[in-house]
């Protein structure tokens, strides 16, 4: 594994450990009626954590075969990342399956870190139509967003 990702990693492993209990003992007038600044529930906030597992899987591993800069859709931007919350209907699904998508998903793509080729560290995609991310810079940002939902879930489970 390269050095570098190693706290990544780990941190995600960590994290899924400590917040799986937390989430499911959640009781569902919380998970599914406080809302944050987006308008999200603790369910829906979880959910787009789970779509994000996924993309960015799915980004990494496209970095390491295809030809860079890649042209991969960035399901975050104008409004995507709420459509793909809308029509998964995360707000109906059993929260015990959402939880354990949202835990495994993320294991997973800890797992894929570990085995990054070095030599497409500095393979990019087109974020949007002016800028460029690259897989390293991509695979180091992932742990800060997971974390920046982690509080947004935090602050929903305090409020009275």
């Amino acid at each position: 594994m390269i050095k570098e990702f190693e706290p990544i990693v780990q941190g995600i492993i960590d994290l899924v450990g400590e917040w799986e209990p937390k989430l499911l003992k959640l009781p569902n007038d919380v998970i599914t009626g406080r809302r944050n600044s987006q308008n999200r529930t603790i369910k829906q906030i979880v959910g787009h954590m789970i779509d994000s597992a996924s993309n960015n899987t799915h980004r990494i591993v496209h970095l390491q075969y295809q030809s860079s800069p890649l042209r991969f859709p960035n399901y975050a931007t104008q409004g995507n990342n709420d459509r793909w919350i809308a029509i998964q209907h995360y707000q109906d699904e059993d929260w015990e399956t959402v939880v354990n998508l949202w835990k495994y998903s993320n294991l997973h793509i800890a797992h894929v870190m570990q085995y990054v080729n070095p030599d497409k560290l500095e393979n990019q995609w087109h974020c949007d139509e002016e800028n460029l991310e690259s897989l390293k810079d991509g695979i180091i940002d992932y742990l800060r967003h997971f974390k920046l939902h982690l509080r947004e879930i935090e602050e929903l489970i305090k409020q009275a």
